[in-house]
């Protein structure tokens, strides 16, 4: 079997790699073991243009905004499924110092931040002691839709494996050209998210391990119109159910669920929430984070038909749809991907 790219995983570096190298008229080959629990999984899907304490926007937003919304838009209608909706984050102040810091904040990003006109709408099902603001536009991405019916799709097309990428079973010709299991191809891009970790050609690269929790509430009655944040997001997740969360421990004994986290969760929805609740389920995983907060993207310098996409961090929804395009266009046409993120700047540490 030939094919002109194989791709390891399909999160969501790794769905937008192969839907744009398909679409490009390439044979591509997706190697998936399909963990219910990697970080694509269990992520909850929303991509906010500000960030942090400070309130300020994220990196290349006013690009990787736009572009995502029609990246999603355009594999949702291919594949004949909803996948992005906007859905703008009400931001309740949780305290006068933070109310102060976004009004301060407001005429700077006026972009982004706004002064919702609707407010005491909202008193029937929060409490709401310091006030809300508004960041708008915000976009909720269901990942398990986008996920499954992409796989479905390769499924369909014979163009996946479901199984572990096992490094033993991957060579090189005297030409560079990949053989994996007997099957050859062009180049592999690795889109492994924490696997990378251990892969033995990028795991010089300064990953850092980052854990992130999630509880999964029964919310009945609420408005699913915005994404609602009070220090922990309230995030739309299927029917009557809510994703809130997330946690970012970078010092961790092992990615089981915390006691501590579903209390934090149980304690902060007494307080905030005037409906009653329940909590489905608590979950945890492991995410591709990285020093820089910069993505992972290129062809490995001593190896160049192994590639890289991957170092999303909590960015993902936003960055991998822009730079999975980068890379392809970088392998089709051979135009430059950003340095920022182009794995170039790490030659020295990748070539020992």
């Amino acid at each position: 079997m030939k094919v002109d790219y194989i791709i390891v995983g399909q999160g969501v570096s790794g769905t937008f790699l192969s839907w744009n190298l398909i679409k490009a008229g390439k044979k591509v080959l997706v190697i998936d073991d399909s963990q219910p629990f990697s970080a694509s999984k269990v992520a909850s899907g929303v991509i906010n243009p500000v960030t942090g304490r400070r309130i300020v926007t994220t990196w290349m937003i006013d690009t990787l905004l736009p572009f995502a919304f029609e990246a999603y838009s355009a594999i949702g209608k291919h594949l004949g499924i909803e996948i992005i909706t906007q859905k703008n984050i009400l931001d309740f102040h949780p305290t006068p110092q933070m109310k102060l810091a976004f009004e301060e904040r407001q005429p700077i990003e006026n972009k982004y931040l706004r002064f919702p006109e609707n407010e005491d709408y909202y008193r029937q099902y929060f409490e709401i002691p310091f006030g809300t603001g508004e960041i708008n536009p915000c976009f909720l991405i269901d990942l398990h839709l986008l996920i499954a019916g992409w796989h479905n799709e390769l499924k369909a097309q014979d163009s996946v494996l479901e199984e572990v990428c096992n490094f033993s079973d991957l060579s090189f010709t005297e030409t560079q050209s990949i053989v994996y299991n007997g099957i050859t191809a062009d180049r592999i891009i690795f889109c492994d998210g924490t696997k990378g970790f251990d892969n033995p050609y990028f795991k010089l690269l300064p990953y850092a391990k980052n854990k992130g929790e999630a509880v999964i509430v029964e919310i009945k009655g609420l408005p699913r119109t915005n994404i609602y944040k009070h220090g922990l997001s309230l995030v739309p997740w299927k029917e009557d159910l809510w994703w809130v969360g997330s946690t970012y421990e970078w010092n961790f004994k092992d990615l089981l669920p915390s006691q501590a986290f579903r209390e934090k969760v149980e304690l902060l929805l007494k307080h905030w929430l005037k409906l009653p609740f329940n909590i489905m389920d608590h979950i945890a995983t492991e995410r591709p984070a990285n020093l820089e907060r910069r993505p992972f993207v290129g062809f490995h310098p001593k190896h160049p038909s192994v590639g890289i996409l991957n170092g999303m961090g909590t960015k993902g929804c936003s960055l991998a749809p822009y730079f999975a395009h980068q890379l392809v266009e970088n392998m089709l046409k051979n135009e430059p991907i950003n340095p920022l993120a182009d794995i170039k700047r790490f030659t020295r540490i990748l070539s020992r």
